[in-house]
């Protein structure tokens, strides 16, 4: 039997845009997704820290360097920039795995989305 862990998560990171008139996701910065071991299209879970809302998306890639959390289509409604929000993402593992698993935790400053932990639990 699988049961589902935490694998990542990006805490305090500041929204930066919010746009609308696009297609759905979150863009985040390449350098983000790498620290957090997230994959581009990989799902997401989102929970905005500035007014409780939760939901789920998926990543994509914004420019690398840019330090970019933008929301996108329908999640622009869920929070707007400059709101704090942490991203989650979860894995199945067996008994076997869960042992040797460590998920793998970010922090940001919360101002200026610079990184100021990166490691696992």
């Amino acid at each position: 039997m699988l049961s589902f862990f935490l694998k990542s998560k990006l805490h305090h990171l500041r929204v930066t845009d919010a746009r609308l008139d696009y297609m759905g996701s979150m863009t985040l910065d390449p350098d983000f997704l790498d620290a957090a071991g997230i994959r581009p299209f990989e799902k997401i879970l989102v929970a905005d820290l500035e007014n409780g809302e939760r939901f789920e998306t998926y990543a994509i890639a914004g420019a690398r360097g840019s330090r970019v959390c933008c929301l996108n289509g329908a999640t622009a409604r869920k929070g707007k920039p400059g709101d704090r929000v942490i991203v989650f993402t979860f894995c199945a593992l067996s008994p076997e795995e869960e042992a040797a698993h460590k998920p793998r935790i970010v922090v940001f400053d919360g101002e200026r989305n610079e990184i100021v932990r990166d490691s696992p639990v």
